[in-house]
């Protein structure tokens, strides 16, 4: 089939946000508001940072605005892969934090416990299924890679298996895999714009008042606490948390450790049962490739297959258009990858396309810190691995407000900043540089070329 036919019907929207059961916009915030913690952004880490914070302490007084609509970003566009990993998986996590991976670890899979629990005791209906994720090698090298990392997670006491061509082509059919690595545990697939709806409605039930199409402009001192303009009225509060992620950042110096890298993704129409019969797939796992531009894929509650990554694109100057959310280049590409990898699936269509922005920093996750004498906390830089790990941000800007030492705060990942960006010119240049690195190295057997290798020695890398 041509892949262009396949994109004939494809609606530019994200098929997560076009759900009959969203909610309809809440009011916005007009005139002067005051409570104890202002939370910006109606993302997952505001919304984590809100449940969490009444959860804490049920008397205390939460306010979260939200510029546009609770979910409608980041938090409503991603591919619902829920990871337990808060350090973008166990090769970045042991080169960035070696002495404390154990515990990393330990605190990623309490978190995703945690979400689990959440979903349960909240009743939020978001299609959680904890179905694990394979990592699969469609080149020999790739299996080489996945075989060294099994080895490295079970010295470190992480479980995963190896599975041969046989054994992953049993679990999912493509005459493109050669091998994969199976996480049983560690990731669930969700509806992520479900998750959004339900924890706004969870924070509503515990008193959080939520003012949506409310965007902060201006962050201020105010006596002993803090002032958040918003272009109908103002929020003084006696702590801030600031969640917006991509977008930037009320403290200015924390813009340039964030660069936008846009993202997309299509969603194809319900697989028949002969359809999903001819690929197998009855685990439902999520899955993705194993090459630097790599693709990730998994089935919807209604047997839909998402697939979605592999371009990675930088807006020159990091300006965030909403026009970038569309490229249909991108989605050709896809969709010809679609069915290199499928080809039993021939004649299948997409129903939905859609792009958006991952906050990306250049140590591939979330990074924390304070300001205004620690009456602002903030978290940012998830780079594509936010599902699950903004709620250990929230636990983090929590912990950091409340002026207490913890077990979360004690971390060197928490205590440190990664490198910042170079200004433009250089930052277009050298994510450039790398992206053109990264392709020709997976079309090299993985071989990683000297821009590569420098990065690495860095600690600097671009990923999505």
């Amino acid at each position: 089939m041509d892949p262009a036919r396949s994109l004939a019907d494809a609606q530019p929207t994200p098929f997560w946000l076009e759900d009959p059961g969203r909610p309809r916009a809440g009011s916005a915030l007009v005139g002067d508001e005051h409570c104890d913690l202002l939370v910006v952004g109606g993302g997952y880490t505001g919304l984590w940072t809100a449940l969490l914070a009444k959860e804490r302490d049920p008397r205390r007084d939460v306010v979260l605005i939200e510029g546009r609509e609770v979910g409608w970003a980041a938090s409503g566009r991603n591919g619902g892969f829920c990871a337990a990993s808060l350090t973008h998986g166990l090769a970045n996590g042991l080169a960035r934090w070696p002495e404390e991976f154990g515990r990393l670890e330990e605190l990623g899979n309490r978190n995703l416990d945690g979400i689990e629990e959440t979903v349960a005791r909240h009743s939020i209906d978001c299609d959680f299924e904890r179905s694990g994720e394979i990592d699969v090698a469609t080149e020999p090298y790739q299996l080489d890679d996945l075989r060294a990392s099994a080895e490295e997670a079970a010295r470190h006491g992480v479980e995963l298996e190896l599975l041969d061509r046989d054994q992953v082509r049993a679990e999912v059919d493509s005459p493109t895999f050669v091998g994969g690595l199976w996480d049983r545990r560690g990731v669930a697939m969700l509806h992520p714009a479900k998750l959004a709806w339900g924890l706004r409605r969870a924070c509503e039930e515990l008193g959080v008042r939520v003012y949506e199409h409310t965007r902060a402009t201006r962050l201020a001192r105010n006596g002993s606490g803090m002032a958040v303009r918003t272009p109908y009225g103002r929020v003084f509060a006696r702590h801030v948390a600031l969640g917006t992620n991509v977008f930037p950042s009320l403290v200015r110096r924390v813009r340039p450790y964030i660069v936008p890298v846009y993202d997309y993704a299509l969603v194809t129409e319900p697989l028949t049962p002969q359809q999903l019969g001819a690929i197998g797939w009855k685990n439902r796992q999520g899955l993705g490739d194993s090459a630097n531009q790599f693709h990730y894929f998994r089935l919807t509650a209604d047997n839909r297959v998402l697939w979605g990554g592999y371009d990675a694109v930088y807006p020159y100057g990091g300006r965030l258009d909403a026009s970038r959310e569309e490229r249909p280049e991108t989605y050709l590409k896809l969709a010809g990858h679609f069915f290199r990898c499928f080809p039993q699936l021939e004649g299948v269509r997409f129903t939905h396309s859609w792009g958006g922005a991952i906050d990306t920093c250049s140590r591939f996750s979330a990074f924390y810190g304070t300001a205004h004498d620690g009456k602002v906390a903030y978290a940012a830089g998830y780079t594509g691995l936010g599902v699950g790990a903004t709620r250990f941000g929230a636990d983090v800007m929590l912990d950091l407000l409340s002026g207490e030492r913890t077990e979360r705060t004690e971390l060197r990942m928490v205590r440190t900043k990664p490198l910042p960006f170079p200004p433009e010119p250089l930052a277009w240049a050298g994510i450039g540089l790398t992206k053109w690195s990264l392709d020709r190295a997976d079309r090299n057997a993985g071989r990683r070329n000297l821009w590569l290798k420098a990065m690495d020695r860095l600690g600097l890398g671009f990923d999505s």
